[in-house]
């Protein structure tokens, strides 16, 4: 079957068959391929940890006759998309596309486009995925894909930094990355003083507006292979030199600041290692992780965990901390759960919903229900039948409306919730799942549950 999201780019697509992924190179890009494979760079990218390997597949697989040969790529564990990665994640990806297309150069190649999507996360580092977007260099040629690098990498990069955070989420609307005129409309006055900004972004989006009648203005002309290299190294300072600083967070100092002693947080570890040993999970989903403490738990056990949080700043802490610690089994996610990411693209079609892509063996919910519960006014029914549609084992903890916690929640809102008891807890979560076990966790009033769903 044909994956709905690879269907642009003619040199070629992405296929399964028998749950088993495959990519068709189409007889249009075989030159390009074999210069990939024949010049060395392929060998070099792979073995930098820049480039996902593959290997040769029976050419008998093919789906269509344009097909010239067909590879089978290392699969990705969990894809991940641009509007749910932190700052520093959006910023390692544009690293690493930059250091492969000054590495492609060297070799006689460069990238054709340098969309977001092309990077995934594997090992907790960023990887290129589209192995068909090389092409042969030729001298003189300017860099095709320079537009495509500002308005996926540079600009989003620099309205988070500069403007806010959240304009990231921008990704779930402008799928080709944010167009240079907005980003320029959007960026504060002082952004027009850095050089780089200046000369990618606010010129870059004054020429396409002037020369919009015309076929890429940047493009024409000629380009050294000296000015080429010039080009990706001013990008890659510009990039380098933005730096997200984060203001406060309400919540990146949880564990620190509120409810638990060191006795209690300690013991909520225990058994938060306790309940996966039962469920002996591949994959877990820390929903609400924020800054993946738990999630780290898991990690420890050799669980791939996919580490969701809403607030920006736990995220980033994650990744950061992942990243400091060589982390190859966490994978932080910036996650809304009230609004998690849709399907979209052509036709719906284009990127995949999250909980359409791989879902969970074991769910972690820790500190989570009563922000969904009270925050946000959902249903303690519609809780356990959404944690019931993607995993068939859950860790949930129970909040008790005496808690510090709820009672700061209750400060700024009137106590609607007569139902949000531990009685109507355990109901609801029963018309999904079974008990297997619970345990208060000491020193609080709060209960973890091990559930399996009916």
């Amino acid at each position: 079957m044909k994956d709905p999201g690879s269907f642009r780019d003619p040199s070629g697509f992405i296929f399964s068959r028998d749950n088993i992924l495959y990519r068709q190179i189409n007889t249009v890009y075989k030159e390009n391929y074999e210069q990939l494979m024949n010049s060395g760079l392929y060998r070099a990218l792979v073995d930098e940890g820049l480039l996902i390997p593959h290997e040769e597949a029976d050419f008998s697989l093919k789906l269509s006759e344009e097909g010239c040969c067909v590879i089978k790529p290392e699969p990705i564990p969990f894809i991940s998309y641009p509007y749910e990665w932190c700052f520093s994640q959006l910023k390692d990806a544009a690293l690493v596309t930059l250091q492969i297309q000054k590495l492609a150069v060297d070799y006689g190649m460069s990238l054709k486009d340098c969309s977001a999507y092309n990077i995934q996360f594997r090992k907790g580092k960023p990887v290129f995925i589209d192995t068909l977007s090389f092409e042969t260099y030729r001298e003189g040629q300017p860099w095709v894909a320079y537009r495509q690098f500002c308005q996926h990498f540079l600009a989003p990069l620099a309205l988070m930094c500069y403007r806010d955070i959240r304009l990231g989420l921008l990704f779930k609307d402008c799928i080709d990355g944010i167009p240079l005129d907005l980003a320029s409309s959007l960026l504060p006055l002082r952004t027009r003083l850095k050089f780089n900004l200046l000369l990618h972004i606010h010129l870059h989006a004054r020429s396409q507006k002037r020369f919009a009648a015309e076929t890429q203005r940047e493009h024409k002309g000629k380009m050294s292979r000296r000015a080429l290299l010039g080009l990706v190294d001013t990008l890659r300072t510009a990039v380098k030199k933005l730096a997200w600083r984060a203001r406060k967070s309400e919540w990146a100092n949880y564990y620190r600041e509120f409810n638990y002693t060191d006795e209690a947080l300690e013991h909520k570890k225990r058994t938060v290692r306790e309940f996966l040993a039962v469920s002996k999970p591949g994959l877990v989903w820390d929903m609400g992780s924020n800054t993946g403490v738990f999630s780290r738990i898991a990690a420890e056990e050799e669980i791939l965990t996919i580490s969701m949080d809403l607030d920006p700043l736990c995220v980033e802490m994650s990744y950061r901390d992942c990243a400091e610690r060589s982390e190859t089994r966490i994978l932080p996610l910036l996650v809304d759960l009230n609004n998690p990411s849709p399907d979209i693209g052509w036709q719906n079609q284009e990127r995949s919903a999250l909980f359409k892509r791989r879902q969970a063996d074991t769910v972690l919910a820790l500190a989570l229900v009563h922000h969904l519960a009270i925050s946000n006014n959902v249903p303690l029914g519609a809780v356990a039948e959404m944690f019931s549609l993607i995993s068939p084992w859950l860790i949930v903890e129970f909040v008790p409306k005496q808690d510090s916690q709820v009672q700061r929640l209750l400060t700024t809102r009137e106590d609607i919730f007569p139902g949000y008891t531990q009685e109507h807890f355990e109901s609801a979560f029963l018309s999904y799942f079974s008990i297997e076990k619970s345990e208060r966790v000491r020193d609080s009033e709060r209960i973890l549950y091990l559930m399996k769903r009916q």
